[in-house]
């Protein structure tokens, strides 16, 4: 009375060497993302201290 045998499937465990690449490759184009973000605002930064050496814009409000 035995009763039929279900073929089950085979579970894998995680992959190691997958979740470095994955994560690896996750850290770069967020890191990536993040000096790109860096350097645009240092951009804006050199700019405006540019004009406001140059005489082309001023921080201090005009009377009127």
């Amino acid at each position: 009375m035995g009763g039929g045998r279900v073929a089950h499937p085979v579970l894998k465990g995680p992959s190691v060497v997958k979740e470095l690449v994955i994560g690896a490759v996750l850290g770069l184009a967020a890191g990536g993302l993040w000096k790109m973000h860096h350097w645009n605002e240092q951009r804006k930064t050199r700019a405006f201290y540019d004009l406001l050496e140059k005489g082309e814009i001023s921080v201090v409000v005009e009377e009127e």
